[in-house]
């Protein structure tokens, strides 16, 4: 029964028995992690506030290969989101994105851009004033693009070419972009904005694509609305609990 070490994300914890908790975890090497910290509940627990929700924890656990369920033996706070957390625009976001990760992301498999990204949403939505549906739009871009659902918006759909940075587009049936000449009658016109600002949020970093969102305001609602099809669509309609957006 090896030792695994991690720095992890607390994304839920459920109680158990009258002394346990069972926690669920998005961990830097090996992806999501559920398991049992026992005596958790207890007042003097080893653990403490640690296993508070989007709290960033340097985890120890146990696992045996016929169990889905690790032992965890310790978890020691590196960031803590409690004072973020108790503010409910912060935690229904934030409860959204691990209801998310839990749909798309498979147990046990790494997954080191993801765990990359929402750490850093973390920190900066746990500053004041941080714009939560502007993290909301990143992270939803993001994880399409991490579980293979996103589509190529830089070229066009049907013959490949690149699209220059002013050029308008059409948006087909299955949320791909083709050019003006490749275009077919009633398919809905996407202006450069709507593309450029998704492009944008695949090369900058969370922090630097903030920096300028309160004068794209309207660009974002509409691409907000693509991105949350796009969503939907991907996690299949048994997941529409998990996929809705909470209001802020």
């Amino acid at each position: 029964m090896p030792l695994h070490e991690s720095e992890s994300i607390v994304l839920k914890t459920y109680n158990l028995a009258e002394a346990d908790r069972i926690a669920l975890f998005l961990t830097r090497e090996t992806g999501i992690v559920r398991g049992v910290a026992k005596g958790s509940r207890r007042l003097h627990s080893k653990f403490g506030s640690a296993l508070e929700p989007f709290s960033i924890v340097n985890l120890e656990y146990f696992q045996k290969d016929e169990r889905e369920l690790v032992s965890i033996q310790k978890a020691e706070l590196v960031v803590s989101s409690f004072e973020a957390a108790s503010e409910p625009p912060f935690l229904r976001v934030f409860a959204r994105f691990a209801d998310l990760i839990t749909v798309f992301a498979q147990p046990n498999l790494p997954a080191p851009l993801l765990y990359r990204m929402l750490r850093a949403l973390i920190i900066i939505a746990a500053e004041k004033d941080a714009d939560l549906t502007a993290i909301e739009l990143y992270f939803e871009v993001w994880l399409l693009r991490i579980e293979g659902f996103l589509p190529d918006w830089s070229v066009c759909a049907r013959c490949g070419r690149e699209f220059d940075p002013v050029e308008a587009a059409e948006l087909d049936a299955d949320d791909r972009l083709q050019c003006t000449r490749c275009s077919v009658k009633g398919r809905r016109p996407i202006a450069p904005g709507v593309r450029n600002t998704l492009l944008r949020i695949l090369r900058l970093s969370p922090a630097e694509f903030l920096t300028d969102v309160e004068s794209h305001r309207e660009i974002l609602r509409e691409l907000s609305a693509i991105v949350f099809k796009m969503l939907s669509q991907a996690a299949g309609p048994n997941q529409a609990k998990a996929t809705a957006r909470p209001n802020i």
